[in-house]
């Protein structure tokens, strides 16, 4: 079946609400994007490190789309389910100079090709005897402001953007608080694999082709920021031993008020989806919420993920 298509041509390099769609869809409708990476194809399996110095960082974190959602307005919540992804033949991770948590002491250029012929293996090779599990999402998924500025497409932000959390993966749903009529959802940043916090700047970075379903939802008034669910299915999920969760991300330019934000928004979670006091919501997530720093590299903010296992809901209820 086809569905609606969102192109290479069909990029932007800000978010703005002043960017017209290129596609004007249905709640519930299902969209395929076919997506360069997250340095816009500069880096190929040919590129030599010496290169890298020499590349437009204008081009970094390049967005598709934007998509409407007839009848999206403020105050709604657009929900984004991952429905498959298909990274292209190769990927690459890199040492840009002047980027990643440890600059100063890795100055770069430094560049890692790799073949993701075995993905279909669930791995792929950084050397032998080193096999990185693959586990493929999108690191950019957002809407467009309220502001009538345009912002940039690095950093992430409360209505979505660069999160580059890896637990976002195909099975997943990702909601985010819209902004402006019609939402306008743009993606791209595909990734093969990455650690929480892509501590050097760069993940398996590859060029990815997405279908994500996206659906309008109501009389969600503690989404305020990012939140996600993990996959149902184990062999989709980044990290399966938890079981599946729901996160929420705070989002700030200090590391401890994104990590308050994101515990703020467990418990507004908490609050408002399972019935809960404030203060039982609170003592709930001291003993069971895992931390996340899931975006540490695209300044000026942090976001950090405060999940929760969904096993802990048993009985009715217990499989929202």
């Amino acid at each position: 079946m086809a569905h609606p298509h969102i192109n290479h041509a069909n990029i932007h390099l800000r978010w703005s609400k002043n960017i017209l769609p290129v596609l004007n869809i249905r709640s519930g409708a299902e969209v395929d994007f076919e997506l360069r990476d997250g340095f816009n194809n500069q880096i190929t399996p040919t590129t030599k490190p010496s290169e890298l110095p020499g590349l437009d960082p204008g081009q970094a974190d390049p967005a598709f789309g934007p998509v409407a959602i007839e009848g999206a307005e403020p105050g709604d919540v657009l929900r984004v389910d991952i429905l498959e992804l298909k990274p292209a033949a190769y990927g690459w991770t890199a040492i840009l100079p002047n980027f990643g948590l440890l600059s100063d002491e890795f100055p770069g250029p430094h560049l890692k090709v790799w073949d993701l012929s075995t993905i279909s293996d669930g791995y792929t090779e950084f050397k032998p005897g080193i096999r990185v599990p693959t586990q493929p999402f999108l690191g950019v998924m957002g809407l467009a402001p309220s502001t009538d500025g345009e912002l940039s497409t690095i950093p992430p932000y409360n209505w979505g953007g660069n999160i580059d959390c890896k637990h976002i993966t195909a099975g997943s749903s990702l909601y985010l608080p819209v902004q402006t009529a019609g939402a306008l959802f743009s993606c791209g940043d595909g990734h093969a694999a990455q650690g929480d916090g892509e501590v050097c700047g760069t993940a398996i970075e590859t060029p990815m082709k997405a279908r994500l379903r996206l659906t309008l939802e109501k009389n969600k008034p503690w989404v305020k920021s990012p939140h996600y669910l993990t996959s149902s299915e184990p062999k989709t999920r980044a990290s399966s031993f938890r079981g599946q969760e729901y996160a929420t991300v705070g989002i700030d330019a200090n590391l401890l008020e994104a990590t308050k934000k994101g515990l703020r928004g467990a418990i507004d979670w908490l609050v408002g989806e399972k019935g809960l006091g404030r203060e039982d919501a609170y003592m709930l997530c001291s003993v069971v919420a895992d931390l996340k720093i899931v975006e540490a590299v695209d300044m000026p903010h942090y976001a950090v993920a405060c999940s929760i296992p969904l096993s802990i809901f048993v009985g009715a209820g217990g499989d929202n």
